[in-house]
């Protein structure tokens, strides 16, 4: 009899001490699944921080970007167009009716050029643009305004199926083919561009190719206009924000081509 009472004891001991060894190893697994969560949440809000900061960074480096291409426009466009408007009218001769009426329709003429100037400079600032038609049809309308001036010729093809991806980043793959339109007309000298969009099962891919002139680094490191070269950067720059990746190939007499690759 004794020895089944301590046979029990035994028994509810050994019980006791596993269901208290079970606990143990579930109160240290939920330390340690809490600890991993909480770890893990850290990391998610340092990318989330990292993330809007490189996105904050890029709108701030757009807008100056933007600030200095209005200067420009308006400086080499707006302004030539209102002066020679001024300069008509100030050296027209009323007693000259033919000469006056000329110099009156050619002041017009360059007073219409600056107000679809200043329509075209305010198209290409409206991002609303991006989230009311999406990405195809802005840079539609940028092709369409281009190919106005004739200084090159501009071919724009899609292929696959095209997806909408948020807003922000479609203006942002907006920003990187109009920076790599800005560095064509500025530098290339080029005769045909082409600008592809290529939407594949997981990424966008986005090409700029040019037949112009071409570059080395040595020539970028050693031009005194660096606009170029930032210009480049900022490509960069914009499609990492968005794990994306920007691959630059010229080669000198050849041309240069800009590859842009956005993952969903």
């Amino acid at each position: 009899m004794q020895t089944g009472k301590t046979e029990i004891i035994i028994f509810l001991f050994v019980v006791t001490a596993i269901i208290l060894l079970l606990i143990s190893l579930i109160v240290t697994l939920l330390y340690i699944y809490q600890k991993k969560q909480l770890g893990y949440q850290e990391k998610l809000n340092s990318l989330r921080l990292d993330y809007e900061k490189n996105l904050l960074s890029a709108q701030v480096e757009m807008q100056e970007n933007t600030f200095q291409n209005i200067s420009r426009e308006i400086h080499d466009n707006i302004n030539l167009s209102l002066t020679l408007a001024k300069l008509s009218l100030n050296t027209m001769d009323l007693r000259n009716i033919v000469t006056a009426k000329m110099q009156i329709n050619s002041s017009l003429e360059q007073i219409t050029k600056a107000i679809n100037d200043l329509s075209d400079i305010s198209k290409s600032l409206n991002s609303d643009l991006i989230s009311n038609q999406g990405l195809i049809k802005a840079l539609e309308k940028e092709v369409n305004k281009i190919n106005q001036f004739h200084l090159f010729d501009l071919d724009f093809k899609i292929s696959g199926n095209p997806i909408f991806m948020e807003s922000q980043k479609e203006l942002i793959l907006f920003r990187i083919v109009q920076e790599g339109f800005n560095n064509i007309i500025k530098h290339a000298q080029a005769t045909v561009v082409e600008l592809k969009l290529h939407y594949d099962t997981e990424q966008l891919e986005v090409s700029l190719a040019d037949n112009g002139r071409g570059y080395c680094d040595e020539m970028l490191n050693q031009s005194a206009d660096k606009g170029s070269k930032a210009g480049l950067n900022n490509i960069r720059k914009r499609a990492a924000i968005f794990n994306g990746k920007a691959v630059i190939d010229s080669q000198l007499g050849i041309g240069t081509t800009v590859f842009v690759t956005i993952p969903y």
